[in-house]
C-alpha cells in the first residue's frame, strides 16, 4: 500500500525563446510535454514501475505564458484502480520579477503500469489520509467513470 503523498512532484522551468510562438507566448504542445513528464514522475513513484500514458483529459490555458516566466508543475496521483492510474497536474506561472503567480492550466491524465511485455501490471493499493486525498479519489472516480462512458460510446460508433 502506497501513501498518496509520496507520489508529490514539482518541477520548475522558464519559458526561453525556443518555447515561445511568434505571439512570445509558450507553445502549447510544450506545456502538455511537461505535464506529460511531470505526471509520469508521480505515476512511476506511486508503482516502482514503467507506466505509459493513457490519456490526457482536456487542457485549457487560462492564461498566457510568456517568454521568460517560470512554469511550476505540480503532479500527485489522485486514484489508481486495477491497472491505471490518474494523477493530476496543476500549472502555475511566476514572474521572476515581481513574484506575482498566476494558475495558467490544470490537467488529469491516466497512467497504466506495464510489465516487461508491455502488458499492463497491477497496481498497489492507496492509502488515503484526509479528507483532501479523498475528495480527490472520490472526483477521480467520477471522471474514469465519464470516460469509460466515452469510450464505450465511441466504440459503439464505430460498429455502424
Amino acid at each position: 500500500m502506497i501513501e498518496i503523498s509520496k507520489t508529490k512532484v514539482e518541477m520548475t522551468q522558464i519559458i526561453l525563446p525556443s518555447h515561445t510562438n511568434n505571439h512570445g507566448t509558450a507553445f502549447g504542445g510544450q506545456i502538455a510535454a511537461w505535464v506529460d513528464i511531470c505526471a509520469a514522475v508521480s505515476a512511476q513513484r506511486f508503482c516502482r514501475e514503467p507506466v505509459v500514458t493513457a490519456s490526457m483529459d482536456a487542457l485549457h490555458f487560462l492564461e498566457p505564458v510568456r517568454r521568460g516566466m517560470v512554469v511550476i508543475l505540480r503532479s500527485l496521483v489522485n486514484c489508481a484502480w486495477d491497472t491505471s492510474m490518474e494523477v493530476g497536474v496543476r500549472v502555475d506561472t511566476e514572474n521572476p520579477l515581481t513574484g506575482e503567480m498566476r494558475h495558467c492550466c490544470s490537467a488529469y491524465l491516466t497512467f497504466v503500469s506495464i510489465d516487461e511485455n508491455g502488458k499492463p501490471k497491477q497496481l498497489p493499493k492507496v492509502i488515503i489520509s484526509n479528507s483532501e486525498e479523498q475528495r480527490r479519489w472520490d472526483n477521480a472516480q467520477i471522471r474514469r467513470d465519464l470516460r469509460l462512458k466515452i469510450r464505450s460510446m465511441r466504440r459503439d460508433k464505430h460498429k455502424d
